[in-house]
């Protein structure tokens, strides 16, 4: 799946803009962006399979975080330019396995 499709989807935008804030646990992201846990699963597990996000576990819980910083910029003519990249986050690193 190309970027744009994964990132096409309000649901998507609404998970990674709130793990932007940092890493949260299943059931507070799906609390905080409205939809069940299937669906969440769902949209969370393309996110993952496309590199932008990747879960750790703490205890019994499950969190995703944020492991790729994705930029959109658009200019009008006569540049024309489209750009939509995502970068692997300097902090993605650092882990908390």
């Amino acid at each position: 799946m190309s970027l744009i499709d994964v990132l096409g989807s309000t649901p998507r935008l609404k998970i990674i803009r709130e793990l932007s804030h940092g890493p949260r646990y299943v059931s507070e992201l799906t609390e905080a962006v409205g939809m069940d846990g299937k669906t969440a699963a769902h949209h969370l597990s393309t996110l993952e399979e496309s590199g932008i996000v990747e879960h750790y576990r703490r205890g019994n819980r499950k969190y995703y975080r944020l492991v790729r910083t994705v930029e959109f910029r658009v200019a009008p003519p006569p540049q024309r330019t489209f750009i939509l990249q995502a970068t692997e986050r300097p902090d993605a690193a650092s882990g908390d396995d």
